[in-house]
């Protein structure tokens, strides 16, 4: 089985949204990673304060033949049309370990996919 890794930085307000809908798409599951960064605009300033807003990294491991369905949810919900709402890239994955629980949901898809 083939596995890529969908990384999204959005805006902490609506991760829950681009989460539902990855998992409505197929992704079984996220892992969060709550961040900071910076942008084309300059970050603003109070009192020689940097004023950043928090972004959440959305990591989704999914098997391949899912990342188009999954990054067009993603894109959708995140209206990442929007200037400054999100990116999202997709990484391909050499290995992975510690998806035993996970196995038969896999199968399962693979199985309905080809019947």
């Amino acid at each position: 089985m083939r596995f890529k890794l969908i990384l999204a930085s959005v805006k902490t307000d609506i991760t829950d949204r681009i989460v539902d809908a990855a998992k409505e798409s197929g992704a079984t599951g996220a892992t969060i990673i709550p961040a900071r960064g910076t942008g084309i605009h300059e970050a603003k300033t109070f009192f020689g304060l940097t004023l950043e807003a928090q972004t959440d990294i959305i990591m989704l491991l999914v098997e391949e033949h899912l990342v188009s369905k999954i990054l067009d949810a993603v894109k959708t919900a995140g209206e990442f049309h929007k200037p400054g709402t999100g990116i999202a890239f997709v990484v391909p994955v050499e290995n992975v370990v510690g998806l035993d629980s996970q196995m038969e949901k896999f199968k399962e898809d693979v199985r309905k996919s080809y019947f």
